[in-house]
């Protein structure tokens, strides 16, 4: 096969060859954007020519990628039950596997076996990008741990059911299996389209051009000249030091330079100074830290684009900065008695609710109404009110009205494109492209399979282990999943933001399935987090796309990392409740308390068993919050007529996001403003200073510096755990650096009024 393809299809009008194209050379993208192609061809798309006789399933990708499936599903497991959590990232496989794939092809002998006129070799040639990329696609499942984990944990240590081994693998095969086929099902709306980028595998592209370097492919004005990609491995390993040396200081020498707040160091315990510039209970109005991992806290600022962090950026300023403080500091919803910050709930006392006084273990972990009323009702920290809550609703609402106002018509297309139109005859073929000439796809009818499968395994999961969630809910939670799907897929694959619908499915399942929390926690977890896991099943194909892999052979890579990520996932889970002493207790070594199960046995006990129907009743405190339903399905046409019919030569009204301006909040809390405020302004110094000024840098190092500290952060944080936190040696070590930013009110929580001793809020 040439080197060079082109071929002509449709797309929007008339598809064309783009930088998806998974052979032959980057063919022109005239239609699109400037910008946007210098974005595709700075993250190292489209800088070689496809071999399609590479190979890429061999005996060594599947030993390493399994390998690396099991210990990153080990490791996330494992450390999910500790705080402060140690995460073994994406970027840190693709870079590892680098070097032992190196070795292996250095030292292997080239033996091997012939099936059916096809030779298997150990050794089959030098390790290959193909091979590279598809290990970290099979490990990336093992990233998909950690919300799963935490319900099971929820389960069987808060709740005291232990169901074993066999609904451990069965609901966590269900959920990943139905997240997968929902990726597939909709590949032609949310993955082919050439205009959705996915941002957020651009460091994994970039880096995989830097370790698999190809100089000087084409010939072409198409590729701007000076990009290097041995450069880009030069600068990458030098990037890759300098922040792996420097995390030592605020991990762990210096932490008061991740946690800067250097207003509070002045004034340690004026409450409202710590409130407005704090970090940890406050709103970070002053956001300084020198800690990547505080500022990627939500992803690497360097490959957003910068429209979307504008429209962050602005939500920040108007929600947290303006519309917070004056909340509290007009006591609405008593949230003056509590900290302005955190992600716990208080009772009457402004004391952390204590959930187990209004639950009746004995009869099914129901909610028991005299304790209830004796004891006190649930009261809200304001940005858990208004973000946690009101702008959730919001921003779920204005998904799908800005979907059907602004991208039914791309929608509509995607689907027409689409083999499954094709197979119930409701659109003609089209025309092959350069993929499906190279490779062919994978049929419909394997996902649907995937589908059908999913609901078997989750249906048996819930009739057969008494969950309180029967085949009905498990159904109702699938649809409910597949309708947010696609729009949470659409931001996702234009912004790298994911707008969050858990507490929706809460609510549900709280109005049904009223004091039954089993039934909540099960239906949160096949409604909410198989979605989730669709959604990183996705960007793996849009992965695949760039980096010319078969789609066949993608989806064997995910079906076994599927498998082996559950089994994995599943024996580190039996294992670590088995043997750690005390895990999840306040008496646990080593931080094995389990916070996020924790976290999320309270959010289960509150809204399965005293429910949404007596949080939001007439009259009830926190029932005005309904209304952030109808402002966010009311902001988007409001904007689309302005930007459309009275303003339509207004260029900044052009890049208004309204679910991005409603929901791009949705880590706060635990996040702060801090961890916000100091990822917009990297991300606008990096997306437009230095875009502007020094376009050419950009594109040779921007995304392959995004990599180097997204990989060299992960591999410090691990080391630093294990060699300094895991041996107590971190508790030898004190100094003004360790302790100042922990002596304020910032970290202690102080909350602007006071209850006198003996009064209650109310």
């Amino acid at each position: 096969m040439p080197d060079t393809v082109e071929v002509r299809f449709k797309d929007d009008g008339e598809r064309r060859a783009s930088s998806d194209s998974p052979v032959g050379r980057p063919p022109s993208i005239a239609s699109s954007t400037p910008s946007r192609e210098e974005t595709l061809v700075a993250a190292g798309i489209g800088h070689r020519p496809d071999d399609p006789e590479m190979p890429c399933l061999t005996i060594r990708m599947w030993v390493i990628g399994i390998a690396f499936c099991l210990i990153g599903s080990g490791v996330n497991t494992l450390f999910t039950f500790r705080f402060p959590a140690v995460t073994l990232s994406q970027s840190a496989i693709q870079l590892l596997s680098y070097p032992v794939g190196r070795a292996w092809h250095f030292v292997v002998p080239d033996w091997g076996f012939t099936v059916f006129g096809e030779r298997y070799s150990l050794n089959p040639g030098p390790f290959n990008y193909k091979e590279n990329i598809l290990i970290y696609i099979l490990a990336n499942l093992s990233f998909l741990t950690r919300l799963s984990a935490d319900v099971l944990t929820e389960q069987r240590v808060f709740y005291g059911l232990n169901l074993g081994w066999g609904f451990e693998i069965t609901i966590t095969l269900a959920t990943l299996l139905f997240g997968f086929a929902l990726a597939g099902l909709s590949r032609s709306i949310i993955v082919e389209p050439s205009r959705l980028m996915w941002p957020g595998v651009l460091g994994n592209t970039a880096l995989n051009s830097a370790l698999h370097p190809v100089e000087n492919t084409y010939k072409t004005t198409e590729i701007p000249s000076g990009i290097s990609n041995r450069a880009r491995y030069r600068f990458f390993l030098m990037a890759f030091a300098v922040s792996f040396i420097w995390y030592w200081f605020p991990d762990f020498i210096f932490p008061a330079l991740g946690y800067f707040t250097w207003v509070c160091w002045i004034a340690p315990k004026n409450a409202v100074v710590n409130q407005v510039f704090g970090m940890k209970s406050g709103i970070g109005l002053l956001p300084f830290t020198f800690d990547w991992a505080q500022i990627a806290y939500i992803g690497s600022p360097l490959v957003i684009p910068t429209w979307a962090i504008i429209n962050i950026g602005a939500s920040l300023v108007f929600w947290i900065y303006i519309v917070t403080p004056a909340i509290y500091y007009s006591n609405t919803w008593f949230t003056a008695y509590l900290p302005m910050q955190t992600n716990s709930i208080y009772d009457n006392l402004g004391k952390v609710y204590n959930v187990t006084r209004v639950i009746d273990k004995k009869d099914g972990f129901v909610l028991d109404l005299n304790k209830y009323h004796n004891y006190s009702p649930i009261y809200l920290p304001v940005t858990y009110a208004l973000n946690t809550f009101g702008l959730c609703f919001a921003s779920i609402s204005a998904l799908i009205v800005w979907l059907i106002l602004e991208k039914r018509h791309e929608i509509y297309e995607g689907f027409c494109n689409s083999s499954l139109a094709v197979t119930l005859r409701l659109a003609p073929k089209t025309e092959k492209t350069v993929q499906e000439q190279a490779y062919g796809t994978v049929p419909t009818w394997w996902y649907l399979v995937a589908t059908l499968v999913s609901i078997g395994v989750g249906i048996f999961a819930c009739e057969y282990y008494p969950v309180q969630l029967h085949w009905y809910g498990v159904l109702l939670a699938m649809i409910i999943s597949a309708f947010f799907f696609v729009p949470l897929a659409w931001l996702y694959a234009t912004t790298n933001i994911k707008i969050q619908i858990d507490i929706f499915c809460r609510l549900v399942a709280g109005y049904i399935w009223e004091g039954k929390v089993l039934a909540n926690i099960w239906f949160f977890n096949i409604g909410y987090i198989s979605g989730i896991k669709g959604l990183a099943f996705a960007q793996d194909l849009k992965l695949g796309i760039y980096c010319n892999i078969p789609p066949r052979k993608l989806f064997a890579v995910q079906v076994v990392g599927i498998i082996m990520g559950t089994l994995g996932q599943v024996a580190v889970l039996e294992w670590a409740l088995n043997n750690i002493p005390n895990i999840c207790t306040n008496k646990a070594d080593n931080g094995f308390t389990c916070p996020f199960s924790r976290t999320h046995f309270n959010t289960s006990m509150v809204w399965g068993a005293i429910g949404p129907r007596r949080f939001f009743a007439n009259g009830a405190l926190y029932r005005d919050l309904l209304w952030f339903f109808f402002l966010g399905a009311l902001l988007p046409p409001a904007v689309y007529i302005l930007k459309n019919y009275v303003f339509p030569k207004t260029k900044w009204l052009k890049q208004i996001h309204i679910p991005l301006f409603l929901g791009g909040l949705n880590f706060i809390p635990p996040a702060s403003g801090t961890n916000y405020g100091s990822w917009v302004i990297v991300g606008l110094i990096f997306g437009l200073w230095i875009k502007q000024r020094k376009r050419q840098w950009w594109k040779q190092y921007n995304f392959i510096l995004s990599s180097a500290m997204d990989c060299s952060v992960a591999i410090a944080g691990i080391l630093i755990f294990f060699s300094i936190f895991y041996t107590g040696a971190a508790s030898y070590f004190k100094w003004w650096g360790t302790e100042v930013h922990k002596n304020t009110c910032d970290w202690k929580g102080c909350t602007y009024k006071v209850l006198a001793k003996g009064e209650k809020i109310h």
